[in-house]
């Protein structure tokens, strides 16, 4: 029997891992958040140089099929319902989990088709996962499949952190961007 309960609790875990989707893939534990450096197509993003500001991070990859879209385009969404005002005090940054395939111009062109504004980062594979470690977030690159492409599962929330630098929220897949603006406002105040 104990066999069996372990190959249940495999099959569930790879069945909970596939593909980028809706599935959380998150280490254990509260998250603290913290500064990082990454590079952005237009130079280094130092989140201590932003303090004062409420930046919106999310983690993900400009290839996921779904869930990144949805989140980015909340985010967007979210940036313009702001005053022009506030926006000036609002970042959304996008760290990538595939350093692999997202090269700084691809994710600029990426960020610019969801916000002018949005920063694309990313670092080589041990800075990106030190930062996701920090916030809690995770991610599983999948294995190549024959076409040579691969899914990059991951953490599908959006982290808000505070003019203070401080990790304040966290909005999960599907939260409307009304939500987005009354936790950005509530940080500006």
């Amino acid at each position: 029997m104990p066999k069996l309960k372990i190959f249940f609790h495999a099959l569930m875990l790879a069945a909970s891992l596939a593909g980028c989707s809706e599935q959380r893939v998150e280490p254990s534990g509260a998250p603290a958040g913290g500064d990082f450096v990454l590079r952005s197509a237009d130079g280094p993003v130092d989140t201590r140089n932003l303090r004062g500001k409420v930046l919106l991070i999310y983690f993900g990859y400009t290839q996921c099929p779904d869930v990144c879209p949805a989140s980015l385009a909340a985010g967007a969404q979210a940036l313009n319902a702001l005053s022009a005002e506030e926006r000036m005090k609002v970042r959304l940054i996008m760290v990538s989990v595939d350093p692999e395939r997202d090269t700084l111009g691809r994710l600029k062109e990426y960020a610019a088709y969801f916000h002018p504004e949005m920063i694309g980062t990313t670092g080589t594979t041990e800075e990106v996962a030190a930062v996701a470690k920090s916030f809690g977030a995770g991610y599983i690159r999948q294995p190549t499949r024959p076409d040579g492409g691969y899914a990059v599962d991951h953490t599908t929330r959006t982290y808000v952190v505070g003019p203070d630098g401080r990790l304040a929220a966290s909005l999960d897949l599907g939260t409307p961007a009304e939500k987005f603006v009354v936790t950005v406002r509530a940080l500006l105040k």
